[in-house]
């Protein structure tokens, strides 16, 4: 997709000269970027910034979100644990609060463009990366077994599966707002 053009799929940001393992994660990572970013085509800023449930979910909140989990994934994987916020942090605890919707000024434009930065990110770093098995400990928190430690290659997938499940999210709040489907 182009830079905020959610209104067409193109998986332009793989690296076509990868193969492999990391041609595969490529590829299916950014396929469900596509879904993300498809379900976004053709809606305003108001509409992206509605919630249509009881939570605080919204599609450009969720395209935020899905730009943090990137971010924050992708950093890891270069700097460890110490790039992660604590869980018990209260500023932290906001800013991931905040994460989950659009804030004044914020528009869907610019956090799609935003996510299409997060997603160069981590395409390069994907590429580049000299070993997917390489490892790091996981920071203190109630959800992670403790002394726990992720490769490379299990925090892309968890990206993977972070982004398909926001993507089903932003389908059932889209088809809520005005019907669209984007996966049916």
């Amino acid at each position: 997709m182009g830079t905020g053009d959610a209104g067409t799929v193109d998986a332009g940001t793989v690296d076509r000269t990868l193969t492999g393992e990391r041609a595969d994660l490529a590829q299916t990572l950014a396929k469900h970027r596509d879904f993300l970013r498809f379900t976004t085509r053709d809606i305003t800023d108001e509409q992206a910034a509605q919630r249509t449930t009881v939570s605080e979910l919204c599609l450009g909140g969720i395209i935020k979100h899905v730009t943090g989990v990137e971010r924050n994934w992708a950093r890891f994987i270069v700097e460890g644990p110490s790039t992660r916020r604590s869980w018990e942090d209260a500023e932290g605890v906001q800013e991931w609060l905040d994460g989950f919707r659009m804030l004044p000024g914020e528009t869907l434009a610019g956090l799609l463009d935003d996510y299409a930065a997060a997603a160069r990110q981590t395409d390069d770093l994907l590429a580049t990366l000299p070993d997917l098995d390489a490892s790091r400990p996981l920071p203190e928190a109630p959800w992670y077994e403790p002394g726990a430690r992720w490769s490379a290659r299990r925090v892309l997938l968890h990206v993977i599966a972070e982004t398909s499940q926001h993507a089903g999210h932003a389908d059932i709040i889209r088809e809520t707002i005005d019907g669209a489907k984007t996966m049916g």
